[in-house]
């Protein structure tokens, strides 16, 4: 896995990109990123559900999600960018949706939030850029509730080897300019929450041969399934 970005310089590549990250993200993955979106909102997010779509960015995912949950839920939208939250903001504001969603910038390593506070956490892309994508995943987890759902989409390898070291070679080349790579890499988090008792519901690889992307949801289990699991011989 190629060594992440360092939190003061994704947080100076993405203020520049907010105007057009929605753009420039849906050319480069031939718009497969929105089918991710759209997958875990549609497989994680029900009515009245309490959201946090961490690295929220432009709001592409929070805004589907907040459409879900309805007026009894709410969708909190947490990115390093507070640029980038600003266009998410202008976006809800437009489609009327403002009062339930909930906008605040920081850290995706350090979440200024309780243990299982969320029914569902997302994160889109997000962990690609970050300097350790396994710590980001498990502060998210930490979040759920028990019962609650953990939806997570991010760059991955390409399973087959001659198509994975020409993937690697573009990689190389496109990480030399920042503002186009944004800082994506392809990383591994779900073995992490597996071994931390998460429980896998769905896994599907979309996106194109060279860029492909992992998507999942995972089940943190309730308190007592996991006495049963403590029981059993």
């Amino acid at each position: 896995m190629r060594r992440g970005l360092d939190r003061t310089t994704i947080k100076a590549i993405y203020d520049r990109v907010a105007g057009r990250y929605d753009l420039q993200h849906g050319l480069l993955t031939g718009w497969a990123d929105q089918r991710g979106r759209r997958f875990l909102v549609g497989r994680a997010v029900t009515a009245g559900d309490r959201v946090l779509d961490a690295g929220a960015g432009t709001g592409a995912t929070a805004l589907t999600a907040a459409r879900k949950v309805g007026p009894e839920g709410q969708v909190v939208l947490f990115d390093l960018s507070r640029a980038m939250l600003a266009v998410a903001r202008k976006k809800a504001m437009r489609l009327g949706l403002t009062d339930r969603m909930e906008f605040c910038a920081g850290d995706i390593l350090n979440l200024p939030f309780a243990d299982e506070a969320f029914d569902v956490v997302l994160s889109t892309y997000s962990l690609c850029p970050v300097f350790d994508p396994a710590r980001g995943a498990r502060e998210l987890y930490r979040l759920v509730k028990r019962g609650g759902l953990l939806g997570v989409a991010h760059s991955g390898e390409p399973a087959h080897p001659a198509v994975r070291r020409m993937a690697d070679r573009l990689e190389r080349l496109v990480w030399k300019f920042p503002l186009i790579s944004l800082g994506c890499r392809a990383v591994s988090v779900l073995p992490q929450l597996v071994e931390d008792g998460a429980e896998l519901l769905c896994h599907h690889s979309i996106g194109m041969p060279l860029w492909p992307f992992e998507v999942f949801v995972v089940r943190k289990p309730s308190l007592a399934s996991g006495r049963r699991a403590g029981m059993a011989p």
